[in-house]
């Protein structure tokens, strides 16, 4: 069949998965705001989600795949009063750009180097 694309290497498809998950995390408005409201201050799971007036469990997952993508990091942990391990969350970048076009897609991640 004419005018068909060229089958995808391994690779391409491996990378195009990546940047297509990244750009939801990025344009989805949960994790846009959890993402972005840890750019300047570390902040815990319950904070987020009281000031983002969001339940916690939704703070918990976009947090989870935030990190799985290497866009959130634990900066350390807090341990409370009664000896309960808590992390706490700071963005690793600050400003994002995305650039589509016909079958490309283009990410710049800005480092959060705060």
């Amino acid at each position: 069949m004419r005018g068909l694309l060229p089958k995808p290497t391994l690779l391409e498809l491996d990378e195009y998965d990546i940047k297509q998950r990244i750009i939801e995390a990025l344009t989805t408005t949960c994790s846009h705001a959890v993402l972005f409201s840890i750019v300047n201050v570390e902040k815990d799971a319950v904070k987020i989600a009281n000031e983002l007036q969001i339940s916690l469990s939704a703070v918990y997952k976009t947090l989870s795949n935030l990190e799985k993508l290497s866009l959130v990091e634990i900066q350390r942990f807090k341990i409370t009063n009664g000896g309960k391990k808590i992390k706490m969350y700071h963005s690793r970048i600050k400003k994002a750009n995305i650039s589509i076009n016909e079958n490309n897609s283009q990410i710049l991640l800005y480092p959060n180097n705060d």
